[in-house]
Formats: structure tokens, C-alpha cells, sequence
């Protein structure tokens, strides 16, 4: 495979970073509150530019989802996967998860009305990393409930809801504008109140 030339690496770090720009901004604004104008001026470019690189505002929020599906299933087959129990796999992956909410990083679930969400159902590559992804927490959630770590008495679709869910947990917003805990704290309390549960045992 030939060296991409200095023109086409330009234009993947343009791209890279109007990418990263997107993810910031709807992990802050939202789909609905974040606007073109807004992802030119944080990546520094004119709107015509971004233009050359996504066709839409809901084309630059897919490749937002689509580079943190990437991220996750390579923590997933990296990290995660090393660990020698189904549960711990899922914990790791949950705090993962909540960490990348915290630095900020984490786009938010489009609403089930969204327009944002119409375009993800259609976005091949999209669809494909959630498959992806789905299938192997999945493959997790199963094993666990097989192996008595996690309760089955939750269907494991709803468990998978459940899991992705904690990415835009807004508990974990408000505890860091709070100020009063640190990020390891906050994401401990909330893996406990998923995991564990509120039931006094």
C-alpha cells in the first residue's frame, strides 16, 4: 500500500479534527443546540470547507458516533477483553464509558424522535459498529448470566440498554459540576447503583 500523499494527510487531519470538534460539541451542546457554524469556528475553518469534508450537520454528528463505536470496540477487544470474567469485562467497559463522558468526549444518545436518529438508522457504517458492538457486550451479558455474576432475571437486551445508557448517564454531569467528589468517586457510586443495585442485601 502506497504512502498517502502530504494533501490527502492533510485533509484526514482536517477531518480528524473537525471529528474531534463535533464530539465536544455534542457532548456540551447536543445535537439539536449544535450548529455548522459552531464546528467551523471550534476547528477554526470556513463553513464552506467543513462542506468538503460532511454534507450535513447530521453527517458530521454520524462520524461523531461512529469514532466513539471505534473506540469502544477497540477498548472492548484490547483492555476489556483481558480480563478472565464476563462481569469484569462489562464493569471495565461501563467505566470506560463514564470516564470518556467525563473528559468530555462522549456524544449524546439521539431522542427517538430526533432527526439525528433517522440518519443514524441509515448510516451503514454506523449501524454496522453498533451491531458490532451490541454483539460482543452481547456475547458478555450472556456468559455472566450463565455463569450466576449477573442476574437473569433481566432480559439481556434490557441489561444491554442499560449498559450503553451509562455513556450519557447525566448523573455523572451533575456530580462533576458539583465539584464535591472526584471522577474515580463518582464513577464508582454509579457502577455500584448499576451493578449492585440500591436493595439492601
Amino acid at each position: 500500500m502506497s504512502k498517502p500523499s502530504f494533501r490527502e494527510q492533510m485533509h484526514q487531519a482536517r477531518e480528524d479534527a473537525i471529528v474531534d470538534a463535533v464530539n465536544r460539541l455534542l457532548a456540551d451542546k447536543g445535537f439539536e443546540a449544535m450548529t455548522v457554524d459552531a464546528v467551523a469556528a471550534e476547528v477554526g475553518i470556513a463553513k464552506a470547507s467543513l462542506y468538503k469534508h460532511f454534507e450535513s450537520k447530521e453527517a458530521l454528528a454520524a462520524a461523531a458516533m461512529v469514532r466513539v463505536l471505534e473506540r469502544a470496540q477497540a477498548f472492548c477487544d484490547t483492555e476489556a477483553a483481558a480480563l478472565p470474567q464476563p462481569l469484569d469485562r462489562l464493569k471495565a467497559v461501563a467505566r470506560w464509558t463514564m470516564h470518556v463522558q467525563w473528559a468530555g468526549e462522549m456524544p449524546s444518545l439521539p431522542a427517538q424522535n430526533s432527526t439525528l436518529r433517522s440518519a443514524l438508522m441509515a448510516d451503514r457504517a454506523y449501524m454496522d459498529r453498533l451491531m458490532a458492538l451490541s454483539e460482543t457486550l452481547g456475547d458478555w451479558i450472556q456468559s455472566a448470566q450463565a455463569d450466576g455474576s449477573l442476574s437473569n432475571s433481566v432480559p439481556p437486551e434490557v441489561v444491554l440498554y442499560t449498559l450503553f445508557s451509562r455513556a450519557c448517564d447525566p448523573v455523572l454531569g451533575v456530580l462533576k459540576a458539583g465539584g464535591s467528589c472526584t471522577e474515580p468517586q463518582a464513577i464508582d457510586w454509579l457502577l455500584s447503583s448499576c451493578f449492585d443495585g440500591l436493595a439492601a442485601r
